[in-house]
């Protein structure tokens, strides 16, 4: 295990170098000059080369590669270009309000997938299994603007029931009063494909072969179902759930936006319109990162529950 683990970290880098790579190349030959922006309405050639020089964009590409380099060895990614902070406290700043909203998002919208799939492939086939994957399949073809539109306009603006928007500095405040309805909201919105997806593991499991061996051994169905089916369908469940881990650092960006919740889907989407490279590229390499080693505990999880796998 220890010797797999050493391989597949040293198999990262090459993996980082092309992320690095490829990031650099589009900021600089597909982005466009952010000093343009940044100068605003003084667009004089002397702002221009005074703003370039700041942001070290005077210097020779690969030079300004070498510096992205430094930047991602030590995780020091300078100051933003547009607020002037330090990136790591700008994002540390953020972090928080995301892993609050996505992190409930997931593990509110897990068990509840996981719940209905279970009871509607124990009854599949049955009018209450058409009826949940006709559901399911009608509410997956609906956009999730769609749902947070009519969310907030019917549930917070007419029906009062919730806060239109905003957060507050208290953890409490949030999670009694601009938390439920952005976490209702993206539970909706994942929890009928994660149904679908689900439902399919556990039936898929019910017809194979230990399950009748179990069904003859006189075993009730509910057993068959939580003790058998249930951690042999969890293989697919973890790859599922391990692979949306990562992008809960960037954070549900429609939600954050529409409901002015400030995480990191939010500062993504100001990065962008700024041309902000700092932010971007650090939020970048984190992702590239978590996604790698996510990929790797997953492997490793998967051993947990089948030891039977090979890891390779």
């Amino acid at each position: 295990m220890l010797a797999y683990i050493v391989r597949r970290v040293w198999q990262m880098v090459p993996t980082l170098f092309g992320v690095m790579l490829l990031l650099f190349v589009l900021f600089n030959w597909v982005g466009g000059d952010p000093s343009y922006i940044l100068a605003g309405k003084n667009l004089s050639a002397e702002a221009l080369a005074g703003i370039r020089q700041q942001l070290g964009l005077d210097l020779p590409l690969p030079q300004q590669f070498l510096i992205f380099v430094r930047q991602v060895l030590t995780l020091d990614f300078g100051t933003s270009w547009s607020t002037q902070q330090p990136v790591s406290a700008l994002l540390h700043s953020r972090i928080g309000p995301s892993l609050l909203l996505t992190g409930s998002i997931l593990l509110l919208g897990t068990v509840l997938a996981i719940g209905i799939a279970a009871l509607v492939a124990y009854l599949r086939g049955s009018v209450t299994d058409r009826l949940v994957t006709l559901i399911a399949t009608c509410a997956m073809s609906v956009s999730a603007l769609v749902y947070i539109i009519a969310g907030q306009y019917w549930l917070a603006f007419k029906g009062g029931w919730f806060p239109i928007m905003g957060w507050s500095d208290s953890t409490l405040d949030n999670l009694l009063h601009y938390l439920p309805l952005p976490l209702l909201l993206g539970v909706i919105v994942g929890l009928a494909p994660d149904i679908r997806f689900y439902r399919s593991c556990f039936v898929e499991e019910l017809g194979h072969d230990y399950v009748r061996t179990a069904r003859a051994k006189g075993l009730s169905e509910p057993v068959i179902m939580l003790k058998h089916v249930l951690r042999n369908a969890m293989i697919p469940v973890v790859t599922s759930l391990m692979m949306s881990l990562p992008y809960l650092m960037m954070g549900a960006m429609l939600l954050e936006t529409f409901f002015g919740i400030p995480g990191m889907g939010k500062e993504v989407v100001m990065a962008v319109e700024r041309s902000d490279f700092p932010v971007i590229k650090a939020i970048t390499i984190y992702i590239a990162l978590a996604t790698m080693l996510f990929n790797l505990l997953t492997d490793i999880v998967y051993k947990l529950i089948d030891p039977r796998v090979q890891l390779h």
